[in-house]
């Protein structure tokens, strides 16, 4: 479990994972020694599980967002693992969420234009022997995203 001083140190350091150590020391308190001791044991324990730059997708031409909500036809297993490994796979699929409620899977695409977002659904999606339906929500505006997790 972390304590205060720890979701300070998550909290900058998700804000911007490129600060100095001695940045990061100086804005929690800590001495540079003891705050890369903390760090460490922070990314030892798999609270920190990656860093990573956050990019804007109109910035390189992914001009088209949407949710799509996956029904599945047959679950079982190996068409369950095959639909999940075809889906980590996809450059075009940014996230994947098993759920409950009415669809099975529920994936956030991007693509460049609605044109690459049909060449998605009927030269992959609906390839998978697993998928018996999807439908698309497209997104319109983005109104939160990529906001630090606290505890």
């Amino acid at each position: 479990m972390t304590d205060g001083r720890d979701r300070q140190i998550l909290t900058l350091l998700q804000r911007d994972c490129r600060i100095s150590n001695a940045e990061l020391a100086e804005a929690v308190g800590m001495s540079a020694s003891a705050l890369w001791r903390r760090v460490r044991a922070l990314e030892d324990t798999g609270v920190i599980d990656r860093y990573g730059a956050i990019v804007n997708p109109e910035a390189i031409g992914l001009n088209f967002e949407a949710i799509v909500h996956v029904h599945l036809t047959r679950h079982a297993p190996e068409k369950i693992i095959e639909f999940i490994r075809a889906v980590e796979t996809s450059d075009a699929v940014q996230e994947c969420y098993a759920t409950t409620g009415q669809a099975d899977y529920h994936l956030r695409v991007l693509t460049s234009d609605l044109a690459a977002y049909n060449h998605f659904l009927e030269e992959f999606l609906f390839r998978l022997p697993a998928v018996s339906s999807a439908q698309t929500n497209v997104v319109l505006r983005t109104i939160k995203r990529d906001r630090p997790v606290t505890a």
